[in-house]
């Protein structure tokens, strides 16, 4: 496994395979678009999803959680994609088993209940603004801000010799702006074109890449 480090206004960040961000100077993990419950919502109406990849996404926040021991955990919205399910159940287990502080920044598809979050400890919050950076699940540019978000499940493609292509989720960051790719096991990406400007930094076989 290799992660990548990189520097933003001076502060340090690493890039984890998973898709997760840790925030080094204030112990912060940023993870985004886990879609907890996705997988049995699309069970539910008859789709043909593998039960597996539903331990699939608590395996990866596990792994991620030990890797860094962060004190806080910031999900950067769409931590559930529909409402209640069993799947939510699973998840109080999760947040029983975790030391770190948990606080949510709503994405569209968080519908479920602020009171449910605020049962298990969890603050609910539309964005975060701290140090000159500013934290929401839509990509947002504000003067004096550097922007941290999801919800595009932001992919690269990248071409080989012939017609080879290969389509692969990244980080992508601009020059005020980082699109964290999608955690959670089962979602789709949208392929987005670099400018000059912009730097990308794929998923590849348990690594983090810059191309």
């Amino acid at each position: 496994m290799e992660t990548h480090g990189i520097e933003i206004q001076g502060q340090q960040f690493v890039m984890h395979p998973s898709g997760a961000l840790f925030w080094e100077d204030k112990r912060m993990l940023l993870i985004s678009d886990v879609h907890l419950g996705k997988v049995s919502h699309f069970r539910k109406f008859g789709a043909a999803v593998p039960q597996a990849a539903i331990a699939q996404n608590f395996e990866l926040l596990d792994e991620v959680v030990s890797f860094f021991a962060p004190d806080l955990i910031c999900f950067l919205g769409d931590l559930f994609h529909s409402a209640l399910n069993k799947e939510w159940l699973l998840f109080e287990t999760w947040t029983k088993g975790t030391v770190a502080e948990i606080v949510l920044v709503v994405g569209n598809h968080d519908i479920i209940s602020p009171l449910k979050y605020k049962a298990l400890g969890i603050r609910t919050v539309s964005e975060i603004r701290s140090d000159g950076f500013l934290l929401t699940h839509h990509p947002e540019e504000r003067e004096g801000f550097f922007n941290f978000s999801g919800h595009i499940h932001p992919a690269v493609k990248l071409r080989g010799t012939g017609k080879q292509s290969l389509r692969l989720p990244c980080f992508f960051k601009s020059p005020h702006q980082l699109i964290l790719p999608a955690f959670g096991a089962f979602t789709g990406s949208y392929v987005l074109q670099p400018k000059p400007d912009d730097q990308v930094f794929p998923l590849v076989e348990n690594s983090v890449i810059k191309i």
